[in-house]
């Protein structure tokens, strides 16, 4: 049986040419569009078959994509969000993430990798291109969740802190310290958590339960 997929994108050339290549796969069955969250939200009403998951676009008139994630997290947490966007920004990804986003991709991604994603996604329930390595897709398994990382009390708020939308330097402000000891937190829990980027950081932290939203 086909995976039922949602789109959300007001780019509508974009949009029917994903809806082709999604259908090209053979194993997706692309079941609903949508140009933004409330034109989404309107076409989820009363629908008897809901898509399993969305691939929506982060920016959007009337109701971008962080709000769209929102709400079907909110109302529909069973659907696997995937957010798609030109946006290679840390705070994009960490917002979309936040919001209940289960996977980030740029709109320039190779068929391949999109087709890759959705697998990963389908299996394993997660999924990032940044941090798509062995190390990766170990953290995201449940098993692997509690694995045990010592950290210290200041890693611990320099976490909290580096899965919100402050910039580094901002967090330094905030901890009253400078910036050099903040890149040596960052460096640090690179290093205990194995991952090579911001996202990674906050990615495993998440799943770990380090850190609330």
């Amino acid at each position: 049986m086909k995976t039922k997929i949602g789109l959300v994108d007001d780019h509508q050339l974009f949009l029917k040419s994903l809806s082709l290549m999604l259908e090209s796969f053979n194993v997706y069955e692309v079941i609903l569009e949508a140009s933004n969250g409330k034109d989404l939200q309107g076409k989820m009403k009363g629908k008897k078959i809901l898509p399993e998951i969305v691939l929506l676009d982060v920016n959007m008139p009337v109701m971008n994509g962080i709000e769209t994630a929102k709400w079907l997290t909110q109302n529909y947490p069973e659907i696997k969000i995937v957010a798609l966007s030109m946006n290679a920004d840390d705070n994009a990804i960490i917002s979309m993430f936040r919001a209940g986003c289960c996977g980030y991709l740029l709109k320039d991604t190779h068929p391949n990798e999109l087709e890759k994603a959705l697998d990963e996604i389908n299996k394993r329930g997660y999924y990032n291109a940044d941090a798509g390595n062995i190390n990766f897709r170990r953290l995201i398994m449940k098993a692997d969740k509690n694995e045990d990382v010592r950290i210290t009390p200041k890693e611990a708020i320099f976490l909290q802190h580096a899965c919100s939308e402050l910039t580094y330097k901002q967090i330094a402000s905030e901890m009253n310290l400078s910036e050099r000891t903040i890149d040596g937190y960052r460096e640090a829990l690179f290093k205990k958590f194995n991952v090579q980027s911001r996202v990674g950081l906050c990615l495993e932290a998440l799943r770990k339960e380090l850190v609330s939203l």
